[in-house]
């Protein structure tokens, strides 16, 4: 089977280090790339054409590119418009996740206070059937309850 492979582009570094850790601890078959903010994710974007990731968790509130211009830019690049894009952010501010579903990212996480939290979450997202949850997409089902 091949590897998932999956971006995470946050600022902090302490997070980062908490994903990918919660991401070890649910052995899957996932392959974890870490950037620190929007800008170097797009130049990683249109760099790495062939084995581009099939899942970003995106953060928002990240200095030099934010989380909502990054998926602005992903959606708005016609090699990357189909990439599943998580939205990873301690924000549960509801114009946050309005401003996220309109843009068109395909999921809405908040962050967890817990590492089995953090697990739970993980898992639930690589492990979802997108194609089900793409074809009854609407906002109802945008914001992941774990």
């Amino acid at each position: 089977m091949n590897k998932l492979r999956i971006l995470l582009v946050d600022d902090d570094e302490d997070d980062r280090q908490f994903f990918a850790d919660a991401l070890d601890g649910i052995e899957l078959n996932t392959q974890l790339h870490l950037l620190e903010n929007g800008k170097s994710c797009m130049e990683y974007l249109n760099k790495e054409t062939e084995n581009l990731p099939d899942l970003i968790f995106l953060d928002l509130n990240m200095p030099i590119m934010n989380g909502f211009e990054c998926l602005e830019a992903i959606r708005s690049t016609p090699h990357l418009k189909d990439i599943m894009v998580a939205i990873y952010s301690t924000s549960s501010a509801e114009r946050d996740i309005e401003e996220t579903f309109e843009k068109g990212a395909n999921i809405y996480i908040k962050k967890p206070s817990s590492f089995n939290e953090l697990k739970k979450s993980l898992k639930q997202v690589v492990k979802m059937n997108w194609s089900y949850h793409l074809n009854d997409f609407k906002k109802e089902n945008f914001l992941l309850k774990v």
